[in-house]
């Protein structure tokens, strides 16, 4: 008998792996909508952050700029800039400042000074049914984030 076919055992065993492997991708599949979310909110709050550090080590004005219709930001300084595209599945649905309240739409540009930003800054980022705020202490130059909507 020397007939050229696969064994039964041999196709149980690349049947279990393919399904194994399925197990493994498919999850991260579903969820990447809810990491692009998060790893959003903490690029901004890391960048708020050096930004103000920066800011007050140098003595520098850097300006931030949030764009809500395109859904980019970015910051610039004398001899720096940077711009960001939000991921494709994550919305930056508003940012709340004090004297502007909520702002939903347009622009809102933030001046960080040598001693930083003149008032709080919050962010809040969508996508899907899941959101993420990002808040910035303007005294303390500390940024948070947390998952839900926060005012």
């Amino acid at each position: 008998m020397n007939k050229k076919a696969f064994t039964l055992v041999e196709l149980v065993i690349v049947i279990f792996i393919i399904s194994l492997a399925t197990a493994l991708v498919m999850p991260n599949l579903w969820n990447s909508g809810k990491r692009a979310l998060k790893s959003e909110a903490k690029r901004i709050s890391a960048t708020l952050r050096y930004i103000n550090d920066e800011a007050v080590a140098k003595k520098r004005l850097y300006t931030v700029t949030f764009d809500l219709d395109s859904g980019s930001w970015g910051f610039r300084s004398e001899g720096e800039s940077r711009n960001f595209q939000m991921s494709r599945d994550v919305i930056l649905n508003d940012v709340l400042v004090p004297s502007l309240g909520k702002v939903s739409s347009g622009e809102v540009i933030m001046e960080f000074g040598a001693s930083g930003p003149a008032e709080p800054i919050t962010v809040h980022l969508l996508a899907g049914e899941d959101a993420y705020s990002i808040q910035f202490n303007h005294i303390s130059g500390r940024s948070k984030v947390h998952r839900g909507y926060m005012l």
